[in-house]
C-alpha cells in the first residue's frame, strides 16, 4: 500500500492518510478503505448519525441538543421531536424533515439531535 496522501471521498480533502488499517481524513474524520465495496457499505451505515454517533431511521424520535433559531422563535434544547423523516437529498445541509409543535414543518441537521 502506498503511503502517499489520498483524496477523501467524502469532503475531497487532499490530506487523507493511511494509519495501517484504514485511510483517514483529518478534516472531516471520515474513514475508508480502498476496497470500493467495503467503502460503499461503511458510508451507507454511517449516513444518518446523531450527535452521539447513533444511527437514525425514519420514524425515530429525537431530542434537540442545543437552542436553534427558527424564524422569529427559538427551538429550545431538550425539545422532543417525534416521527422524523430522513432525506436522501439534503436541503442546504439539513438531512431531517420534521414537525415541531409551535414551529411547524422544518429541517434539522443530524448533528444537532440525539436519538430519544
Amino acid at each position: 500500500m502506498s503511503e502517499e496522501n489520498k483524496t477523501c471521498p467524502k469532503c475531497e480533502s487532499l490530506y487523507g492518510y493511511f494509519d495501517g488499517q484504514l485511510w483517514n481524513c483529518p478534516e472531516c474524520f471520515h474513514e475508508w478503505s480502498l476496497d470500493s465495496n467495503e467503502n460503499e457499505q461503511v458510508e451507507a451505515e454511517q449516513k444518518f448519525l446523531d450527535v452521539n454517533g447513533v444511527q437514525l431511521q425514519d420514524g425515530d424520535s429525537v431530542t434537540v441538543v442545543k437552542d436553534l433559531k427558527a424564524g422569529k422563535g427559538t427551538i429550545k434544547s431538550g425539545t422532543k421531536v417525534k416521527k422524523i423523516r430522513l432525506l436522501d437529498d439534503p436541503v442546504n445541509g439539513h438531512d431531517i424533515s420534521c414537525k415541531i409543535d409551535g414551529h411547524g414543518s422544518l429541517y434539522l441537521k443530524c448533528s444537532v439531535v440525539k436519538k430519544a
